[in-house]
């Protein structure tokens, strides 16, 4: 493998969107390349820094008014016109790019910060990694372990207790033992949670997470929501993002941005068994009315023949709005 294809597979590894059979061949170049090694550190730090930033996103409301609008617009239109192809095209483009929002990013952050990149790698030549310099840079400012770390290597919990044991990587492999209450231990959940290598270490965060907001153990903060959001969304793992609905069912009622969170699941989710979960979750907020039209919106036009009866069913259980 020559190092411009490692380059430009080095982004997708790092957001877990490298295909497994190109996954051995790109890690047998970084074993011999430092050029290349030094390419993926510098990517992962951005990617580090980039998940530091809050996740907005639209409304499943805006979401659901601007699809039907788009729908009643394409069917006014003459069959075969150049602007309805167009249309199309665009319309499939936008499903390709939600059905991978971390593939987006990726082209996003990449074209966007090229030239400052280059630049910076020019500007960096001591032994230190370039990641190494970020973790530490940030551990100055916020004094917490999880900016002194790489990565969460394993995740066990002591049976019938709230102790947790979770191992990680900085320079060497490290360990952290105590309570799930503990503010090291939650950081190093929320930053396994982000893992986008090891699956098992991302499934087990969400679901400690989301069992401790189940069970209203200081669960309040943002961080521990949004991190549930971001993995309802986003996480290729139709488990993890049932654990991730398990968690924020309590906030459902309270937390618009979690009732949206829900509303695009139902919508935009490709697991049946996720999207009826969320269904089951709306029911205790019957009364809003996004998720009336979001519901009946899946009813009258869901492919799924089971999500609309379900869909149909919770509806007609809703009393009448006067």
């Amino acid at each position: 493998m020559k190092c411009e294809l490692a380059q430009e597979q080095i982004a997708l590894i790092v957001y877990g969107e490298l295909p497994d059979d190109k996954v051995h061949l790109l890690e047998q170049h970084l074993a011999e390349c430092e050029s290349c090694r030094r390419e993926l550190e510098a990517v992962q730090g951005l990617y580090k820094a980039m998940s530091l930033l809050p996740v907005e996103e639209p409304s499943a409301n805006l979401i659901a008014r601007t699809r039907l609008r788009l729908e009643e617009a394409l069917d006014s239109m003459p069959h075969g016109s150049w602007l309805l192809r167009l249309s199309q095209k665009f319309s499939q483009g936008l499903g390709h790019m939600r059905a991978a929002p971390v593939a987006a990013s990726v082209l996003l952050v990449l074209g966007v910060g090229i030239g400052g990149y280059a630049g910076f790698r020019e500007g960096r030549h001591i032994h230190d990694s370039d990641q190494a310099k970020l973790i530490m840079q940030s551990a100055a400012k916020t004094g917490g372990v999880t900016a002194q770390i790489a990565n969460v290597s394993s995740i066990v919990q002591e049976p019938n207790t709230d102790n947790v044991e979770v191992s990680y990587n900085r320079l060497v492999p490290e360990t952290i033992h105590g309570s799930l209450d503990d503010p090291q231990i939650r950081q190093l959940l929320l930053l396994g949670a982000q893992n986008r290598i090891n699956p098992d270490v991302r499934d087990d965060s969400v679901g400690l997470l989301a069992n401790e907001c189940r069970a209203g153990h200081q669960c309040t903060d943002g961080p521990i929501r949004n991190a549930l959001m971001v993995a309802l969304r986003y996480d290729r793992s139709p488990n993890v993002r049932l654990k991730a609905l398990e968690g924020l069912q309590p906030y459902i009622g309270d937390d618009m941005r979690v009732r949206d969170a829900v509303l695009e699941t139902l919508m935009n989710d490709k697991d049946a068994t996720v999207r009826t979960q969320a269904i089951g979750l709306l029911e205790p907020v019957e009364a809003d009315s996004s998720v009336r039209q979001v519901l009946n919106t899946v009813a009258l036009q869901d492919d799924n023949p089971q999500i609309r009866t379900v869909s149909r069913q919770v509806l007609d259980q809703m009393p009448q709005i006067q």
